[in-house]
């Protein structure tokens, strides 16, 4: 399984106040969408996210989410090392992605951008 980068996760109260300042601070505009009631948008390497409190309290728990080459393949390396795979693979708007529990305890999202 190949790492290519992490993406800080953040959740905000407010999405159009925040946007501005991560564009100024990645150098970049955001790419926006929503996925299950929650807006994000990813600029940089932060992925900002912003909706119902139940919803961020759920993705609070994930700490970053890791770009690999192959999801799939993630999901055969982790479950092999003794991770627990939490959801997924599934279908995203860029690509696919899981969720895993490290033997530790903490969370992420590995996420590829295969169609």
């Amino acid at each position: 399984m190949e790492i290519l980068g992490a993406t800080l996760r953040v959740c905000v109260d407010d999405l159009e106040a925040a946007v501005p300042f991560y564009e100024r601070l990645a150098g970049g505009t955001a790419l926006r969408f929503e996925r299950g009631g929650v807006q994000v948008a990813a600029v940089g390497c932060f992925l900002l996210m912003s909706g119902p409190k139940a919803e961020l309290e759920v993705l609070r728990k994930v700490a970053a989410t890791i770009a690999v080459t192959d999801v799939e393949e993630a999901r055969k390396v982790l479950s092999e090392m003794g991770a627990h795979i939490v959801a997924g693979p599934v279908p995203t708007p860029v690509g696919r992605n899981l969720i895993a529990m490290h033997p530790d305890g903490a969370i992420y999202e590995y996420a590829d951008r295969k169609a």
